[in-house]
């Protein structure tokens, strides 16, 4: 599985433009190899951030090469954004939760949170071990986290990123499990820094792969993607 994270600072004046703008995405629904996308604003610094999941990299790369300028020409979005981010990598430690995947996972969260963590050197084993062993099945018994992923954005940066039910069940885990697992996790032997995220997602903003059979019936349409 390959993963895409977006980050793009708005100024307040062109939200209701970058919104707008980020539903024309909606055309890549049938694109090979999309797993889905989902996004919403960060509550905290007014970003917008956006995360996808592809079944691997070649997929990924054709969506690039065939479909991605185009989609984003169309959509004109490019004026509404004063800053961009991204950031892609190979998923390597999927997290079991409430769905039967990660797929299910984005069709049904509310809410997404994100860890980006930049590692110390030398530390990316024992710090994938622990959230095999600490964090993701802290975080499956808690209830409420529907799927989860680690992706590799390069040695040293890893992307932890988990969807929830809602912000209920969220703040359920922050109160009653998170510091538990904090305390296990001895974060500070592997990471020389840490951002988080907590976003509601934006339903307008969720892209879901187009059935086959529907794909077919409009081949005849111009596709974008986002």
């Amino acid at each position: 599985m390959w993963g895409k994270w977006i980050g793009c600072g708005v100024p307040a004046a062109m939200r209701g433009r970058f919104a707008v703008a980020q539903g024309a995405w909606a055309a890549i629904g049938d694109q090979p190899g999309l797993i889905g996308q989902v996004g919403g604003w960060d509550p905290a610094t007014g970003r917008a951030h956006v995360l996808a999941f592809w079944t691997d990299a070649g997929s990924y790369g054709r969506f690039m090469r065939e479909r991605h300028d185009t989609v984003f020409a169309g959509s004109g979005q490019q004026a509404s954004y004063s800053s961009i981010e991204t950031a892609t990598g190979e998923t390597v430690l999927e997290m079991a939760g409430d769905s039967s995947g990660v797929a299910a996972a984005l069709e049904g969260a509310a809410l997404l949170r994100v860890a980006d963590c930049r590692l110390l050197p030398g530390r990316e084993e024992h710090f994938l071990e622990v959230q095999r062993s600490i964090w993701a099945p802290g975080m499956a018994a808690a209830g409420g986290m529907l799927a989860g992923a680690v992706t590799r954005l390069d040695e040293h940066r890893h992307l932890v990123t988990t969807l929830w039910s809602g912000a209920d069940a969220h703040a359920r885990y922050v109160a009653s499990r998170l510091p538990g697992l904090l305390s296990r996790a001895a974060l500070a032997a592997d990471l020389r820094s840490t951002t988080g995220h907590v976003l509601p997602l934006d339903p307008a903003w969720r892209i879901l792969p187009v059935p086959a059979g529907a794909r077919a019936e409009g081949a005849d349409g111009v596709a974008v993607d986002g």
